[in-house]
């Protein structure tokens, strides 16, 4: 049986009960793959910024932290699904703006909140796929829990790659500069 699927933008999430594919690609962001497997149940949310909803602003509301994991926890609920038996894996939370430091970045910021707000909320982390320099392709199977993943690296980390076999290449040139030094004697 062809699965149907869905493609989840930041600020989106899905549940469903008959077994699809949710799909969506994180660099800072962080998705919460949930489900019951029990029921069979499970959703996916994209997280953009950890904490809840500034209600000055009429903005979409699963962009937060906070409402994306309680409208994603209400919605597999709603389809059947029993809290106790919920399940997560977390994938995303990546660091790719090198101006900003690597401990304030909104990517550690997503990845911190996300599992503490699923431990206290009880739920069993299973896999945390999370931080790093990568972005990632996930497709989660709400039937099964099983999530595929790829990973691309940005910009920031090709630049790195790249500045340490600058510093690799100077180095080699300075030793082969010494070595092919002469000094002819007469």
């Amino acid at each position: 049986m062809l699965k149907r699927k869905k493609t989840l933008k930041v600020g989106e999430y899905h549940a469903s009960k008959t077994p699809m594919i949710l799909h969506t690609i994180l660099g800072s962001c962080v998705a919460a793959c949930l489900f019951d497997p029990v029921r069979r149940i499970g959703g996916m949310n994209h997280i953009l910024m950890p904490g809840a909803l500034d209600l000055k602003k009429f903005d979409m509301s699963a962009r937060y932290g906070i409402n994306a994991m309680e409208l994603l926890i209400n919605k597999i609920m709603k389809l059947g699904g029993n809290r106790r038996h919920l399940k997560a894996k977390l994938f995303g939370g990546a660091h790719l703006f090198p101006s900003i430091p690597e401990n304030r970045s909104i990517g550690k910021q997503n990845a911190v909140f996300s599992t503490e707000f699923l431990k206290k909320e009880g739920i069993e982390i299973l896999k945390v796929d999370l931080g790093g320099h990568a972005t990632r392709k996930i497709y989660f199977h709400t039937d099964t829990g099983k999530v595929f993943l790829k990973r691309t690296f940005s910009d920031h980390y090709h630049n790195q790659i790249a500045e340490q076999e600058r510093r690799q290449l100077d180095r080699v040139r300075k030793k082969f500069k010494r070595l092919t030094d002469v000094t002819l004697f007469k």
